[in-house]
Order: C-alpha cells, then sequence, then structure tokens
C-alpha cells in the first residue's frame, strides 16, 4: 500500500503485478456483478464478505463482456461452488481473464485501515518480487484517478438493442447492463453510443431522451462528456444521469464534484428522499456531488449514512440524476421506479 503496509496472502495459476486504487466493496452476495462493473476500472477490489464464490459465476449476472478490476482481495476462494447455473470455480474464471488475486488476506482490518486513511493506492504482485524495492515504488504508484478511464471503457461504434417504438439514447461510460435491460424491459429502443459522441451527433440519431450512464474515475476528466451534456440541456430533452453520469449532468449545470474518502460500495445504502421516504440502494462510487444552493436545482435524494448528495432534479426541466443504481444489479430494487419516471417525461 502506498502506506508501506503489507498485506501477505496466496494465490494460484496467476503471476504478475498490477496497480490501482485499493477500494473495498460490503456487499455479501454480486461479486460477478462486481467483477464486471466497468466502474472498478483501474481499482483493486476487496471484499468485506469473508467467503466468496459459493455460487461460483454465471454469464447471466455480467454487467460486460469480462472482467474490469485491475486485482481481486479476498479472505476465502471457495473450491467447490454451488448454483444450478455453474459450471466452474470463480478461480478459474479468475485465471481465464488473467486477473491477480489474493487469498487469504485480513479484509477485515484492511478495510478498517481504508476507512479511517481513506481510499489508497496500492501493488498487487503474485510471484517472487524484492519487497524492498516495492516499498520504494510504494510512493510512485499509478493513480488511475489522474486519467481518463472513460475511454479505456467506452464503445467504439453505437450499438441498437430491442426493437421499441421510442428510442433511447444511452452515452456509454462505462454501463451496465443492467441499465440497458431495464429500458428494455419497459418496451423502449435502447441506443448504446460511445462516450465520444457530441450532442450533436447523438441528437442526429432522434431519440425520445438520453442517459448518462456510470462509469470509472474522476468525472471532470471525461470534460467531453460535460461539453455534450451541456449541450443536450440546450436541446431541452428528457436527461436522466446514473452513478458517474448524475456526477457529470451536476458539473454541466454548474455544481462541483469532490473525492470522497472511502467512497459508497455496497448493496445496503440507505438515502432519504425530498419528502422524507427512505430506499436501500446499490452503489459504486467514489466521487460525489457537493452540496450547493442552485436556484433551479433541488437536491432530490441524500444519503442517511454521511449525507452526501445522492440525487438532483431540475425544476424546471425534465432532468435527474441519481448517485446511486436504480437497476438494482446488485442490490434492492426499491428505486426501480425511477426508470419509470424518466420515461414518464417522453410518454
Amino acid at each position: 500500500m502506498e502506506d508501506g503496509s503489507i498485506w501477505h496472502g496466496y494465490s494460484y495459476g496467476i503471476e504478475g503485478k498490477v496497480e490501482g486504487e485499493v477500494v473495498f466493496n460490503t456487499g455479501m452476495v454480486g461479486y460477478v456483478e462486481s467483477l464486471t462493473d466497468p466502474s472498478y476500472k483501474g481499482q483493486i477490489l476487496c471484499q468485506t464478505y469473508p467467503l466468496i464464490g459459493n455460487y461460483s459465476f454465471c454469464k447471466d449476472f455480467f454487467e460486460s463482456d469480462g472482467i474490469k478490476v485491475e486485482g481481486y482481495l479476498v479472505r476465502e476462494l471457495c473450491a467447490l461452488p454451488s448454483h444450478y447455473k455453474s459450471n466452474k470455480p470463480l478461480l478459474k474464471w479468475l485465471v481465464k481473464e488473467n486477473i491477480p488475486y489474493l487469498e487469504g488476506i485480513d479484509t477485515r482490518e484492511l478495510t478498517k485501515k481504508l476507512r479511517v486513511r481513506g481510499t489508497m493506492l496500492g501493488i498487487l504482485c503474485i510471484g517472487d518480487y524484492d519487497i524492498k524495492e516495492l516499498k520504494k515504488k510504494a510512493r510512485c504508484i499509478w493513480d488511475p484517478n489522474k486519467e481518463d478511464l472513460v475511454r479505456k471503457v467506452t464503445i467504439k461504434e453505437p450499438v441498437i438493442y430491442g426493437d421499441g417504438k421510442k428510442r433511447i439514447a444511452v452515452i456509454d461510460c462505462g454501463v451496465k447492463m443492467g441499465i440497458i435491460n431495464s429500458l428494455l424491459e419497459r418496451g423502449m429502443q435502447v441506443l448504446r453510443v460511445p462516450a465520444t459522441f457530441t450532442a450533436e451527433r447523438i441528437m442526429d440519431l432522434s431519440p425520445e431522451a438520453v442517459l448518462i450512464s456510470n462509469g470509472p474515475g474522476d468525472p471532470r476528466k471525461a470534460d467531453y462528456v460535460i461539453k455534450t451534456a451541456k449541450e443536450l440541456v440546450e436541446y431541452k430533452i428528457p436527461l436522466m444521469g446514473i452513478c458517474l453520469g448524475h456526477q457529470i449532468i451536476a458539473l454541466a449545470l454548474g455544481m462541483q464534484t469532490y473525492k470522497m474518502k472511502f467512497g459508497h460500495r455496497g448493496q445496503n445504502h440507505p438515502v432519504i428522499m425530498s419528502n422524507g421516504r427512505c430506499f436501500i440502494t446499490s452503489q459504486n462510487h467514489g466521487f460525489a456531488v457537493k452540496e450547493e444552493r442552485m436556484k433551479d436545482i433541488e437536491i432530490l435524494f441524500k444519503s442517511l449514512n454521511d449525507n452526501s448528495v445522492e440525487g438532483i432534479r431540475h425544476k424546471k426541466m425534465p432532468i435527474i440524476g441519481v448517485q446511486f443504481h436504480p437497476e438494482a444489479r446488485p442490490g434492492p430494487n426499491d428505486t426501480n421506479f425511477l426508470f419509470d419516471e424518466f420515461l414518464r417525461w417522453i410518454r
């Protein structure tokens, strides 16, 4: 770790070294969705739940085309999984995708350190390495938040899903398939476009509304998406942002974002709506929107854990952004209704 601390464990079948931001996820289930979530690009993921892999993995649970984390940290990796759709242990999948993992470390103690010190950078090494040399390098570990990670996870060409009568454009900043499926289930046609598309190019494809997806890293590094969002506001088209997309919309509307101490990553984060209703949500983010008094913007949701902004809504235009994941993959589906509210604007 960048503070010089060392954590020993063991691994099978993989050798190598990766660097990145060390983060923890408190979910008891959903490790397949987490591993394949593009929002984890550039991060070494630590699972706080002690037993991982007990239901193996299945492509039905994938949020993208494969594993997106840089490395994986677990207390115990189940060698004999049980699930009617599983066909091999999680270990074999990690080896096949060449993802360095470390088993047997004290994930509880590591999580406590990250909560006290805040998210830190780390080097995950599998094999024969010089500890003294690694400690020297601990001061200059690669920081993924200094790069534009959105360009690394977005698609290259547009993709169309479904044959619904209403077309929703999804700006792919690292979109989860759960978001696309939530729109398809509501009878929409989904047009997934690269994050580099301009507002004019998106509008030429005749969408009824635009959704800016989740994604990795610092939203300010994706300034081209912020520019697109500002232009889409001028078009007065219904606009929704989820996770990173929420932060990008906030920046486009003149608000500010900041890096959180250790972020929100898990499936049991309580938020309260401006009308007093409380919901349990699934979250995965290390940046947040700074609370500010804006004339035309309402703070729609706030976290009950740390009072951070979890959702905004424009008072005059059809624009909404939420920091959590209403598609509930993985997690509770308390906030699925937000998709219905969004789509009501185009109906």
